[in-house]
């Protein structure tokens, strides 16, 4: 067909072709490189040619630019309107760059023009920009703003006294009782919370349209209020106003946010039976709403079906990938996005950072920043610019993530609460406290609910108790002090803290229709050994209406595993997947595998392993290994490295799990082997810190180091304590040394171990009937657990040790774990 068209084109006997052949021809010229001579006769007839219908082929910036060549060659680019049509183009495809290019072109602009490149911005989240074009317009003597021009900005305006200043200017225009202008009023003041005031504008409106409506809706559904929102539409339609598409993509979030899928559908029915299915913002809002209840195959449906994609629409299904943890899929449909010619805005690209970021890509991590920086428009956001600084935290890369927030213009609240979770999760706790500081002395923001959220588990980490309850004296005297994930976040924080009672009791006080809070509980119970009340919990939930998911489940694993409940722990793996449909995880295998290698059934858990439906990981083969650790299985703790060794040999732990192995076994060739092996992959030894709370200050000591001002003190009260529990019959355990060298230097470096230097300090710190809480980043050695139990004898005091794996409760010479950890 494409030949046929050269051919008839270069009949001379038409030479007179119909408005129609030279808008077809010019609309395929742009997808063929054979018809490029079809320009020839557009030219000659540049004045008759239907644009709007060319424009109608442009479903990609490759077509638009090729377009936009051929319209500056034929001269008709010298139509402000035609030159403003491109820049609406170019916006609606993500490619702001020529957008702004065409505009600048522009010599004579008039208020259409400047509209459309307000419009631009704001489509493509540059909302500066956009207010800096608005600017331009109110000051300027050749145009002025127009009922169109405001729109844009009031969605974009950044407070509410700017809003209100908006409102003024409307009104002096005479422009107020415009319906969109006016439903673009009621959505500002909806976004900043003033609903009241939306709700006077809409019962003041002389006329009240479909879009008047759809503003409250969509105010109603911003705020929360989601059963105002329903009523609404209720209310429209026996106003006899039908739900157009503005109605259906706002209420459609409403039903995912309340959980309702049934009533989705229902709209979805409702839909197709107006013929508003394709309709591309239902279209987008479905996509959005299916993906929601992670029906991704319905989502991916309905984009298929959708005729004239916008970038709305691959930014929807990309994101409900990367929402639903199927990065890989995501970052595929990005790919096929750039292929059909779509430029990623600010919205696709913090979908592709979390994607980067869930699959631990660091190397695409730098080359996705290099993108942004290299188009300063994009970093100018303050969304893209946290994206990328989310990004780096997940991945651990801390040191990138702190110089992104650092370089960043303007910082908002969530900028700070990023970092300090960065900081939190990655295990310094001391930087994440220092930059919660820093937000406190901070003029331009102010800690909000998300900032506990993030700073909470800080204190935890560290074993801040003291601290961490003036935070909570704080959070009390604000009005989200019963939120359900600040709540959690203390109850955490007590239960970590080794405060169990106070954690459960806070726990009752808060809201608990979610699993969020009941998990929390359940898995302080569970590092404390109370394996029991954490089953008692769960039927609690249970009889609560509150749905278990995978969390609660794994929750549930380990507090059997500490425990040592291996018939119950059984029972919870087969209950999860029979009566709730949750596929085990990795680390609900992990956690099976951990339960039975502590319980010495070996065999057991390698059959267990070998039956797996999914392939073991390292933290599988890392569980067995810890296992024949305990119970000096050498054979197959040989069995279970080569298999670990073989999926991650970068993880130092798994190499000094191994030393301990052959070094308890006294193995000293197999110890150097490992050791060797470990050196020359250029692995090093987490060094081993534990951290106590005293005279409201936090010490850190590490294993070995001499750093600290009373060392020597500190030191002379360790040595005095030693002895004393020698002659109670305290006998150090050198098997935990692994090192080959004389029993004086052995002794010497067990002596050194931090767990010992933190609890000689609290000794001489603290006054003599307090508990003493450590906090140790490693798993306690058997030697160090042997000798607290002495220590807490001989002092008669309670001495708490939450290590890596657990809490030991010491007193009386006894240890909570029943020497079972």
């Amino acid at each position: 067909m494409i030949q046929g068209l050269v051919s008839y084109r270069s009949a001379p006997c038409l030479a007179r072709r119909s408005l129609r052949f030279w808008t077809h021809c010019l609309s395929i010229s742009t997808l063929s490189d054979y018809l490029r001579p079809s320009f020839h006769g557009f030219e000659c007839e540049k004045e008759k040619v239907d644009i709007e219908h060319l424009f109608q082929y442009c479903f990609s910036v490759r077509t638009v630019r090729k377009v936009h060549a051929r319209l500056v060659v034929s001269g008709t680019l010298q139509s402000v309107y035609v030159s403003t049509r491109l820049i609406n183009l170019y916006a609606h495809l993500g490619d702001l760059c020529f957008a702004c290019k065409t505009f600048n072109s522009i010599p004579s602009k008039d208020s259409y023009t400047w509209n459309s490149m307000i419009a631009a911005y704001v489509r493509t989240g540059c909302s500066r920009e956009a207010l800096n074009c608005f600017c331009k317009v109110v000051s300027s003597s050749q145009v002025s703003p127009d009922n169109y021009t405001f729109p844009p900005v009031l969605k974009v305006c950044e407070d509410q006294i700017d809003g209100k200043k908006l409102h003024c200017l409307v009104l002096k225009l005479g422009f107020v009782w415009d319906v969109f202008v006016a439903a673009s009023l009621i959505h500002m003041y909806s976004r900043f919370g003033f609903l009241a005031d939306a709700q006077n504008l809409f019962e003041s409106m002389p006329f009240r349209d479909s879009a008047s409506w759809n503003a409250m809706i969509s105010g109603y559904c911003l705020n929360g209020n989601l059963a105002e929102a329903l009523d609404f539409v209720s209310k429209m339609r026996l106003g006899a106003i039908n739900l157009d598409s503005v109605t259906i993509a706002s209420i459609l979030p409403v039903c995912a946010q309340v959980g309702d899928f049934l009533g989705g559908v229902l709209i979805h029915l409702y839909a197709i039976k107006h013929g508003l299915e394709l309709d591309v913002f239902v279209s987008n809002a479905l996509i959005n709403m299916y993906a929601k209840f992670s029906h991704l195959q319905l989502a991916e449906k309905i984009f298929d079906k959708i005729f004239a994609k916008d970038l709305v629409s691959w930014n929807s299904i990309i994101s409900a990938y990367e929402q639903n943890d199927n990065p890989v899929r995501a970052i595929e449909l990005f790919k096929k996005m750039k292929c059909h010619g779509f430029h990623p805005d600010v919205l696709t690209l913090v979908s592709l950072a979390s994607s980067v970021a869930q699959l631990g890509d660091c190397q695409n991590s730098r080359s996705l920043h290099g993108f942004t920086l290299r188009r300063t428009y994009l970093m100018d956001s303050i969304i893209m610019g946290n994206a990328v600084l989310d990004m780096y935290a997940k991945l651990g890369l801390l040191d990138s993530a702190q110089r992104v927030f650092e370089d960043l213009s303007a910082k908002d609240i969530i900028s700070w609460n990023t970092l300090i979770t960065g900081y939190s999760q990655n295990g310094f706790a001391s930087e994440a406290i220092d930059v919660f500081c820093k937000l406190e002395s901070c003029e331009d923001s102010s800690p909000n609910q998300g900032t506990w959220v993030s700073v909470l588990p800080a204190y935890s980490h560290l074993g801040a108790l003291r601290q961490g309850m003036k935070l909570h004296g704080r959070i009390i005297k604000m009005p989200f002090h019963l939120d359900t994930y600040v709540g959690t976040c203390l109850v955490d924080m007590y239960g970590k803290c080794g405060r169990l009672d106070t954690a459960l009791s806070l726990f009752y006080e808060i809201p608990r229709m979610s699993s969020v809070p009941w998990n929390a509980i359940i898995s302080c119970h569970g590092i404390h050994g109370h394996g029991k009340v954490s089953l008692k919990l769960f039927q609690e939930m249970q009889q609560e209406g509150v749905d278990p998911d995978h969390i609660t489940f794994l929750s549930l694993l380990s507090a059997c595993s500490h425990s040592g409940l291996v018939d119950d722990g059984q029972w919870c793996f087969h209950v999860m997947q029979g009566k709730y449909g949750i596929r085990p995880s990795l680390k609900h295998y992990g956690c099976m595998v951990d339960l039975l290698g502590r319980a010495g059934l070996l065999d057991k858990a390698y059959e267990f392993i070998k039956g797996m439906t999914l392939r073991p990981d390292a933290s599988i083969w890392g569980a067995l290994l810890a296992a024949c650790r305990i119970h000096g299985h050498i054979e197959l703790a040989k069995l279970a490295s080569d298999k670990l060794f073989a999926v991650d040999s970068e993880h130092v732990g798994y190499y000094i799990l191994l030393s301990n192995i052959y070094a308890n076994a006294g193995k000293w060739d197999g110890v150097n082997e490992v050791r060797s092996l470990a050196l020359s992959r250029g692995l090093k030894k987490t060094p081993g810190w534990s951290s106590i709370e005293a005279n409201n200050k936090v010490d850190v000591f590490y294993t070995g180091n001499k750093s600290h001002p009373q060392f020597d003190q500190i030191y002379r009260e360790l040595c005095i304590w030693t002895e004393e529990a020698k002659n109670l019959g305290y006998a150090p355990d050198y098997s935990f040394v692994l090192q080959d060298v004389e029993e004086d230097e052995k002794e010497h470096i067990l002596s050194s171990h931090s767990e010992r230097l933190a609890i000689a300090f609290g000794l001489i710190s603290t006054s003599s009937k307090s508990t003493l809480r450590i906090f140790k980043n490693l798993r306690v050695c058997g030697d160090c657990h042997g000798w607290t139990k002495f220590v807490s004898k001989m002092t008669q005091r309670d001495i708490i040790v939450r290590d890596s794996n657990r809490f030991h409760h010491f007193k009386d010479g006894t240890c909570s774990c029943g020497d079972y950890w």
